[in-house]
């Protein structure tokens, strides 16, 4: 007489795909301990993963706020240094105003605010602080590349030199005004309380792609308007400097600001890159869309 193939612990269970048992048929201690002692050692791998991306991004963010820094620092002293300080008078000294502010502006506070939402603390469910606060840092910025506009715009208008005649300067108005732009763009569709969700979901990808090549225009910019700048003001035969290609100590900072200035740049799109360090999705009960003035409290 044969009797039925009794419940193996070998077949598939749909509900926890971790193991191989089926509890409800085979019922055993034994394979109750090992579906637990499983569970128990997926848990802790997933944690210790979760724990080094966490080191890992703190590391790579504290590495970017120390560039940016450098870059402000280094930007600041060049010019109090060797250009003579200073003013707000249509002079050089108004001049050595853009520098600073373009530096600071349009790429260390602008880095900073688009990495602001890769920060695990903000990954709470009350988004709108720091949606606000990604806004006023990117607004912050705005306001410093118009500042820096303005002082170039005045230095050239009061000594009767030509205004965007250079590579340079188109770079740098084209990327002024994508940041207007994608700035306006942000607050209507993701603030407003009258933006459609379909607005939103069509803005989103265009809204991050531009965020990067923004990035990457202002630290073309940035660089090129360093070289610029070397170049006309180290002429051995105009003003007694050594010239640039004998690389005194003013190109040396020159040059090192450029060289900080792309690493930060580079520091801010590996954070941007990485998937592992994107703000998780929410879940499809928590997907209903609220702009600003429908957010939790």
């Amino acid at each position: 007489m044969q009797y039925p193939p009794s419940p193996t612990c070998s077949e598939t269970n749909d509900f926890l795909p971790l193991s191989q048992l089926r509890v409800e048929e085979c019922g055993s201690e034994r394979a109750i301990g090992k579906l637990i002692q499983e569970l128990k050692s997926h848990i802790i791998v997933t944690d210790i993963l979760r724990m080094k991306s966490t080191v890992s991004f703190y590391l790579c963010y504290l590495l970017c706020l120390c560039l940016g820094m450098a870059c402000v620092i280094c930007v600041c002293y060049w010019n109090a240094q060797w250009r003579g300080g200073f003013a707000w008078d249509g002079s050089a000294l108004q001049f050595n105003w853009h520098p600073v502010l373009m530096v600071t502006g349009l790429v260390v506070l602008y880095g900073n605010g688009a990495v602001l939402y890769r920060v695990p603390l903000t990954w709470g469910e009350n988004k709108l602080p720091w949606k606000l606060l990604h806004a006023g840092v990117l607004l912050l910025a705005l306001v410093l590349s118009f500042l820096g506009l303005c002082a170039v715009f005045g230095n050239h208008n009061n000594n009767h030199i030509p205004n965007l005649y250079s590579l340079h300067s188109w770079v740098g108005i084209c990327t002024t005004a994508l940041f207007t732009t994608q700035w306006v763009a942000g607050l209507v569709g993701f603030l407003l309380p009258c933006s459609p969700m379909s607005f939103r979901k069509l803005l989103k990808p265009v809204h991050v792609w531009l965020g990067a090549s923004i990035l990457l225009l202002s630290i073309v910019s940035c660089i090129s308007g360093i070289n610029e700048k070397l170049f006309f003001a180290l002429k051995a035969n105009t003003n007694g400097t050594k010239p640039y290609a004998m690389l005194p100590p003013e190109a040396v900072l020159g040059n090192s600001l450029g060289a900080l200035i792309v690493a930060f740049g580079l520091v801010v799109l590996k954070i941007l890159s990485n998937p592992n360090w994107q703000r998780p999705e929410p879940r499809s009960n928590e997907a209903t869309y609220r702009p600003l003035l429908q957010e939790d409290t």
